[in-house]
């Protein structure tokens, strides 16, 4: 029996500091996610920025883009984020300038979600799709 009042007090108090609420979660991969979209992005060869699998796909640097367009338009429309100016055609930045735009972007997002209150994830919002709640919203990003 004492034994199992000390298991089941370490269980709680372990508990007690957990870090498993979703904004949390969702920071370590966002911090993950960020760090590997950039190396990805400085591996690629500035001249290989334009490479595109089939003509009716995005190039490389018209997706890097893409990516960061939508991080944007999902934290400034439902997290608050600062809007940030709407890049233009790829093909007229240079891979440091796109590379900049994501860090920018990611750190945008951070900050965002950084600032939301946890019990904020619960409320509905519109969205294309239909109506999600904010949780859903973060999952996308």
């Amino acid at each position: 029996m004492k034994y199992f009042i000390i298991i089941l007090s370490v269980i709680s108090f372990s508990n007690m500091f957990a870090k498993d609420e979703p904004i949390s979660v969702f920071l370590e991969k966002w911090k993950n996610s960020k760090k590997y979209l950039l190396e990805l992005a400085e591996a690629m060869p500035e001249d290989k920025y334009n490479f595109k699998p089939t003509e009716r796909e995005m190039d490389f640097g018209e997706q890097l883009l893409h990516i960061k367009v939508n991080m944007d338009w999902l934290s400034t429309s439902y997290f608050g984020a600062e809007k940030i100016e709407k890049p233009k055609e790829a093909s007229t930045y240079t891979k440091a300038e796109i590379i900049t735009f994501l860090e920018t972007s990611f750190n945008a997002v951070s900050k965002a979600i950084e600032t939301t209150k946890p019990k904020s994830l619960k409320e509905k919002v519109d969205f294309f799709a239909g109506p999600k709640t904010k949780l859903q919203i973060l999952n996308l990003l």
